[in-house]
């Protein structure tokens, strides 16, 4: 690796305007009200818009997003391609471990290039294939946000070239580790041009031997950029934990979500059972909320997030499918019903609040089975949580359900008598 750079958040920040950007792109950054970057985007932008690679380590919400996206958006109008472009051949990749990320980073690109006349495409699994290959078949590709599953198949069937990939993004690498997406990545990057032919910008929220590795393999010289936030959990946080008995975990949930300040709150279970049953309760209960789980289909997935954070659903119910890389505005509360087992799970879950300069409220529930978690949780954040006993009132029996269910689980009921099993032939 080359030399380290380490920033903190609230160092010395440069204007966008300290950098020469194209003017297309200049307009798209000032009309969505950009002025100042953020220390990713700062340390890195100095060396990826000279076309260094880069390997950049830094928590979501730091706006890594558009440092990445800046970059590619800044290379593709300074080097415009003249002759001839063929279809499904993208110059720009960016590979993204889950769904619900990709879709975010799309999203980003499409406003960033309003003024530019590139076009970017979304490749994930969950959604209809012939679709996505209509729209890469419509006009050349510029940019192609991807998860690595759906990628893969792509390539493999050759509806997709990437021989003409000039950048190559691999956003969360420690997410794809975990995940057990490097094979499929390793397969996809083995189709781009070599490292010494293209940019490669690495961007993981820790730096192990392994992500090191990687970013040795896949880039060039890679300059790491580490951005140390203050504290590993946000200032603008108020952190409380309340011990409770499990049996009293409802009541104590249904009656904060009831408080005039709840607004936009998430609340975070760790299996989809849990996720679904919460869901069903509170919504028989009068909340209007949604369930986030790997379970859900995409595309109602997607509605439902639109929905939440359009305000309307007050709450949003999810796996740690939903802790990680995604952008949702003034979230009032999250509440973790369960404790992560994780304690990195913990950081990013309450990251969805205390987000832009706002004040947010995280609130876990440590009940005999769980609080043994705690100390780990404590140890990651470097501190002690304060616990103590949530007050009567909010321990009062939530009302009786007043709506038909709605988040049934999958499958048909379990049958009252055992049925004697099928022998196989």
């Amino acid at each position: 690796m080359k030399d380290t750079v380490t920033a903190k958040q609230d160092e010395a920040r440069l204007s966008f305007d300290d950098f020469e950007l194209q003017d297309a792109l200049r307009k798209a950054i000032s009309k969505l009200g950009f002025e100042y970057c953020t220390a990713i985007q700062s340390q890195s932008l100095v060396h990826t818009l000279a076309g260094h690679d880069v390997t950049g380590r830094a928590q979501t919400g730091t706006g890594k997003t558009a440092a990445f996206l800046i970059t590619i958006i800044n290379d593709l109008l300074t080097n415009p391609i003249e002759e001839e472009r063929f279809l499904a051949e993208p110059r720009a990749l960016i590979v993204a471990p889950t769904r619900e990320l990709a879709i975010q980073i799309a999203n980003d690109a499409r406003l960033l290039t309003e003024f530019c006349g590139l076009h970017t495409v979304t490749l994930v699994g969950g959604e209809d294939y012939t679709k996505q290959n209509v729209a890469l078949d419509k006009q050349p590709v510029d940019i192609v946000v991807a998860t690595p599953g759906r990628l893969l198949d792509f390539v493999s069937n050759s509806n997709l070239d990437l021989g003409f990939v000039e950048l190559l993004v691999l956003d969360e690498a420690d997410r794809m580790l975990d995940m057990g997406f490097i094979p499929q990545v390793r397969q996809v990057v083995s189709r781009t041009p070599k490292k010494d032919c293209r940019q490669t910008l690495l961007f993981s929220a820790t730096f192990t031997p392994e992500i090191i590795e990687l970013a040795d393999r896949w880039a060039m010289d890679p300059l790491m950029i580490e951005v140390e936030p203050e504290k590993v959990a946000a200032d603008a946080v108020d952190q409380i934990v309340y011990l409770v008995t499990t049996a009293n975990k409802y009541n104590l949930l249904f009656n904060i979500i009831s408080e005039s300040s709840a607004i936009k709150v998430m609340v975070f279970s760790n299996r989809r059972d849990q996720v679904r049953k919460l869901a069903d309760n509170l919504y028989r209960n009068g909340i209007n909320c949604g369930v986030l789980s790997g379970e859900i289909p995409q595309n109602k997935r997607i509605r439902t997030l639109d929905a939440f954070k359009a305000g309307k659903l007050q709450v949003l119910v999810a796996t740690d499918v939903a802790g990680r890389g995604l952008h949702i505005d003034d979230v009032t509360h999250v509440i973790n019903y369960t404790l992560p087992e994780e304690a990195e799970d913990y950081v990013h879950r309450i990251g969805r609040t205390g987000r832009a300069g706002a004040i947010g409220t995280s609130i876990s529930f440590a009940c005999e089975e769980d609080s043994f978690l705690l100390p780990a949780i404590e140890e990651k954040l470097g501190n002690k949580l304060d616990c103590s006993h949530p007050v009567e009132y909010l321990l009062e029996k939530a009302p009786g359900f007043t709506r038909d269910s709605r988040f049934k689980s999958k499958g048909s009921p379990p049958p009252r008598g055992r049925k004697p099993s099928r022998s196989r032939s």
